[in-house]
């Protein structure tokens, strides 16, 4: 019997010695380690208190020396199994809330209450004595209610950490399969052995668990050694799957949703899981309210869509291709990429390029572009184009008397003032300093007309300042397209130059045509 004795005691303390070496091994390079090192450092040192006080345990002679030793089992104990689901919820990217914490702990420090305050309640133990056969430090022992409770919990705790390990094996790379043999072993272990023990089939009286914990201390050190354990660790697939920004949605071959990442879910607040095996069609419907705008197929296709139907004005690139796997024969992999924000910003840069910054109407190289094109189709349909060119009289007196300030108002006030004047269709650009230029498909006799409304209107509407009220005159010049010459957009643009110049020599605000005589 005292061989057997010491035999325990040796394994028990195996067991401590090499947790407490894989505590402090872990504890002094955790600052080459990620932070998973730290609730690691943390299990180890749970296992290490329990098996040191088991070991104590078995040298007591008496069973007040049991009952404390056992109380200081349960410090470490009963914290060991969440501590290692805790672990490797983190090594598997899992998330860990602050709730789940709370209820991983509030148990285990029951215990440890209940434990100590056993003989006052026997809510743990309903009967802890020495063993009437074996003699100290061999105990019999009758469960209690808690520890019913404690026992489901521990189990629960080590078999929900073995299964997650066990579901990451098919997406983790063989270079880190050690760690994962680890993790497996390090769970498995100790559920095999309390269950052997609950059945009676370890000596009794004694617990045989800390006794092959030193398996797993190696297993571990083991892992550290060949596979880097905590300095690299591996990405699961779904944490890639899940962490790119970007919506991803995965279809069969028939089309049918059978996966899709969290950016999609973000993106398509309506997305559930009760759509897997739904056709894409019927699933588009439900999360835009419209029509898919492309028939799908299995080859690559770039595509944007955009979104009004929840008046979000979203517009997405859509990016499809074939996708293999080896649970079906082909299927289709849907990229989501925002591109609103984008949009937005590019159509504000064209805005800016095109639009003079301070009228907002279009600028000069616009003016060019859009009418270099409506006066080459007006020339081929033989169709009357025309040019006015206005000037506002007197502007740099404007400057100087009231301020740049000043000008610029009675600039957005001209302009806002000519497009109560003009209709759609005709083009109205600045075309430098306070010259602006119309383009019109019309005849002179139209284009004179419209200049002149123009300047009798805005002779009416002065500009009010702090100052007072600005007259507000103007000075134009009015050609209309050769139809017997090849004339070109800048001869034309030359011939109401010499018009405009016409109108200001004899007195200003006044309209000229260009003629011959001009």
């Amino acid at each position: 019997m005292y061989l057997e004795l010491t035999a325990f005691i040796t394994l028990v303390c195996t067991s401590g010695v090499l947790h407490l070496c894989l505590c402090l091994y872990v504890f002094f390079k955790r600052h080459n380690y990620t932070n998973i090192s730290y609730l690691f450092i943390l299990y180890s040192a749970s296992i290490t208190i329990y098996c040191f006080a088991s070991g104590f345990g078995l040298t007591a002679t008496t069973l007040e020396q049991i009952k404390f030793w056992t109380v200081i089992q349960y410090i470490g104990m009963p914290l060991s199994p969440p501590l290692g689901l805790l672990f490797i919820m983190q090594y598997l990217d899992r998330k860990i809330t602050k709730k789940l914490c709370i209820f991983l702990f509030s148990i285990p420090l029951i215990s440890l209450a209940a434990v100590a305050t056993n003989d006052l309640h026997h809510f743990h133990y309903r009967v802890f004595e020495v063993n009437q056969v074996l003699g100290v430090p061999y105990i019999h022992q009758e469960i209690g209610v808690w520890y019913m409770i404690h026992g489901v919990f521990t189990f629960s705790c080590m078999f929900a950490a073995l299964l997650l390990v066990l579901s990451h094996w098919k997406d983790t790379a063989k270079v880190y399969r050690p760690q994962i043999i680890s993790l497996i072993f390090g769970q498995f272990i100790p559920i095999v052995t309390a269950f052997i023990y609950l059945i009676g089939f370890t000596p009794p009286g004694v617990d045989p668990v800390p006794m092959v914990l030193w398996i797993s201390s190696l297993l571990y050190f083991w892992s550290i050694g060949t596979s880097r354990m905590f300095s690299i660790m591996p990405i699961t697939k779904s944490t890639i799957f899940n962490s790119i920004n970007d919506g991803v949605m995965v279809l069969d071959e028939s089309y049918r949703l059978i996966e899709y990442n969290q950016a999609s879910k973000r993106m398509f607040s309506d997305l559930n899981n009760s759509m897997f095996g739904m056709a894409f069609d019927k699933v588009w419907i439900k999360l835009s309210g419209e029509s898919f705008p492309h028939l799908l197929t299995h080859g690559i296709v770039t595509l944007e869509v955009e979104l009004t139907a929840d008046r979000s004005n979203r517009v997405y690139q859509i990016r499809t291709s074939s996708l293999v796997h080896p649970n079906y024969n082909k299927g289709v992999l849907m990229v989501f990429t925002e591109v609103m924000e984008l949009k937005r910003l590019q159509s504000k840069l064209e805005h800016q390029a095109y639009h003079d910054e301070l009228t907002n109407i279009l600028n000069r190289r616009a003016f060019f572009q859009k009418c270099d094109q409506e006066f080459s189709i007006a020339k081929a349909a033989l169709s009357p184009f025309s040019i006015i060119l206005i000037d506002i009289d007197h502007f740099k007196n404007v400057n100087d008397a009231h301020g740049h300030i000043v000008g610029d108002q009675l600039l957005m006030h001209f302009v806002t003032a000519c497009q109560t004047q003009i209709n759609e269709g005709i083009l109205f650009a600045r075309y430098g300093g306070e010259e602006f230029v119309l383009a019109l498909k019309g005849t002179l006799m139209e284009a004179e007309k419209l200049a002149d409304q123009m300047r009798r209107h805005i002779e009416t509407q002065p500009l009010l300042v702090v100052e007072g009220e600005i007259s507000v005159t103007l000075s134009s010049g009015v050609a209309e397209a050769s139809k017997e010459t090849e004339e070109t957009l800048y001869e034309l643009l030359n011939k109401a130059d010499e018009a405009l110049y016409s109108a200001k020599r004899n007195g200003r605000n006044q309209v000229h045509a260009y003629t011959l005589q001009t």
